[in-house]
């Protein structure tokens, strides 16, 4: 789990890489405070509200293959808790010899050393708007 009194952004997230390339459910949710939301909609998997629930998509996600990788392809800390980045993920699904491939955007807030909110995007072009959006309102 991230702990640093002044959160660096970018060490945060490649910890989270991290945790995410071990399959490490327990290690990714301490990311999160307990009230954070995963909003996925425009990826298709939908809202996820709370350690609850975003630790069911983490071990599904996560569950879904034997085995997985994640790389972080950009990443650029907006200020004021906000981050985006675009990630590639590459698995075998379970059962399956045959790998996919999906390349998502994220939009982070974090406020007191853990991840409030998420946003996980298709279009990375779409995801940097929202993400200027957010970083400009917090200003």
């Amino acid at each position: 789990m991230y702990e640093s009194s002044s959160p660096d952004m970018a060490e945060l997230n490649r910890a989270f890489v991290a945790a995410a390339r071990k399959g490490d459910v327990e290690a990714l949710i301490g990311f999160f405070a307990s009230d954070a939301v995963w909003e996925g909609s425009a990826v298709g998997t939908g809202t996820f509200e709370g350690h609850l629930a975003i630790r069911g998509m983490l071990e599904d996600w996560l569950g879904a293959y034997d085995a997985f990788e994640v790389e972080m392809e950009e990443f650029v800390d907006l200020g004021n808790g906000v981050t985006f980045g675009v990630f590639v993920q590459k698995g075998r699904l379970r059962g399956s010899s045959g790998v996919v491939q999906s390349r998502e955007a994220h939009v982070s807030l974090v406020e007191t050393k853990r991840i409030v909110r998420v946003a996980s995007f298709l279009d990375p072009s779409e995801a940097r708007a929202a993400a200027e959006r957010l970083a400009a309102e917090r200003q």
